[in-house]
């Protein structure tokens, strides 16, 4: 997988929301918004590993649907943070830009492997 570039940013991504929740934690002391964002943010890669052993390319499509909706539910918890000023305008552009990234790679690995499906 290490030279898998969707593991590679999920793995990325997932070490920037640890270090985000860490900051809100400790400098904002922010609790709530933050666990949700760090269990959906690491969820991602967690799913983008288990699809390599997916038991079929359904199943690899189920995983990967399941990191695409991971994403989006991080990408909420970002905007209400920053809506709320836990982050600033320059965090919350970076970081999700990160996240719309994997939201762009995710569904076109979806789309891919469904027309695979359709066209066997």
């Amino acid at each position: 997988m290490k030279d898998n570039i969707l593991y590679t940013k999920s793995m990325a991504f997932a070490i920037r929301c640890v270090n985000l929740y860490k900051h809100l934690t400790l400098e904002k002391k922010e609790f709530a918004l933050s666990k949700q964002m760090l269990r959906s943010g690491t969820s991602i890669g967690a799913n983008i590993r288990e699809s390599r052993n997916a038991q079929s390319r359904a199943d690899f499509i189920n995983k990967m649907a399941i990191a695409l909706k991971e994403a989006d539910e991080t990408q909420y918890w970002f905007e209400l943070l920053h809506h709320t000023d836990f982050i600033t305008e320059k965090d919350f552009t970076s970081i999700n830009a990160d996240v719309d990234e994997l939201i762009s790679i995710l569904t076109s690995v979806i789309k891919t492997s469904k027309n695979k499906i359709n066209n066997e």
